[in-house]
């Protein structure tokens, strides 16, 4: 599931292989010996992380160049759920013989997650992830009420990554009467493509997809999702260490703050053609 990757709200636990023992992510003092922080990313996630660009990878370049210490990105494929992911990434590694990393990206910083891995240490957030619609001209904005701002796709098609936030979301909204109108794709990327062909009135997902997937493309507005009904639709982004490296995520906190305070993380996303919103936590 995804929110912006996956939705932690819907995670869903998955066996890990019975017998093994944590691998341990090194402390700061062995990093800072090897000399560089192996920082995981999630594969074939733009804007974010693709084939070793995006910003999750400028970021981490950034946060290594702040403490002094080289940066290894390792992409990793998204599992299950973000619980998997945290476990493949951070604590455990893959059962397939995959490593873990000093520090995962793109973590959802929320307290119902946190509780539910208490093997990991989610901190640091750099963005304000939210939901968001691309939609044709002459589609209404997407506000107020679901039963009002919804109720044009009980006769239009709208797009969404299958098994996501928007997805669960627009399924059960106006008791489930625009379920035929829902067309569920692999990515956002991929709706938005059948968008921009006219197969579609609407896109819903996560806004820094669908801004990435769009492009400089005019046609279509850009809006935030504002409805009663949909009570979470935003959250921050940040990172995790494992649960007792507190030094590393002090430090890499601390190199967060600098690079908020003199704008390098508003130039990254910039640079990227991606909306930044501060986070407020």
């Amino acid at each position: 599931m995804k929110t912006d990757r996956r939705s932690f709200l819907l995670a869903a636990g998955a066996m890990a292989l019975a017998g093994s023992l944590p691998a341990r992510a090194d402390s700061l003092e062995d990093i800072r010996k090897r000399g560089s922080l192996r920082v995981a990313v999630y594969n074939n996630f733009p804007p974010y992380s693709h084939q070793g660009k995006g910003i999750d990878v400028e970021l981490a370049e950034a946060l290594g160049k702040q403490l002094g210490i080289a940066v290894q990105i390792a992409g990793y494929n998204a599992d299950e759920d973000m619980d998997d992911d945290l476990r493949n990434m951070v604590w455990k590694g893959h059962y397939l013989g995959t490593q873990p990393s000093d520090v995962m990206m793109h973590v959802p910083v929320d307290s119902y997650l946190q509780g539910k891995n208490d093997k990991v240490k989610i901190f640091g957030p750099y963005h304000l992830e939210s939901i968001a619609v691309a939609r044709l001209q002459r589609i209404n904005p997407i506000r107020g009420s679901a039963a009002n701002a919804l109720e044009v796709f009980t006769r239009e098609k709208i797009g969404v990554e299958g098994r996501t936030l928007a997805d669960g979301f627009l399924l059960g909204a106006l008791n489930g009467r625009l379920r035929d109108n829902v067309v569920h794709f692999a990515n956002v990327a991929a709706a938005v493509d059948k968008l921009k062909a006219g197969e579609l009135a609407a896109v819903m997902g996560s806004r820094s997809e669908i801004e990435a997937a769009m492009g400089k493309d005019g046609r279509f507005v850009i809006e935030a999702v504002q409805m009663p009904e949909l009570k979470f639709n935003h959250w921050p982004l940040g990172m995790a260490v494992k649960a007792d490296e507190n030094a590393l995520a002090e430090a890499l906190a601390g190199a967060l703050k600098e690079l908020q305070k003199n704008g390098t993380v508003a130039a990254i996303f910039a640079r990227n053609g991606i909306t930044y919103l501060a986070p407020t936590l």
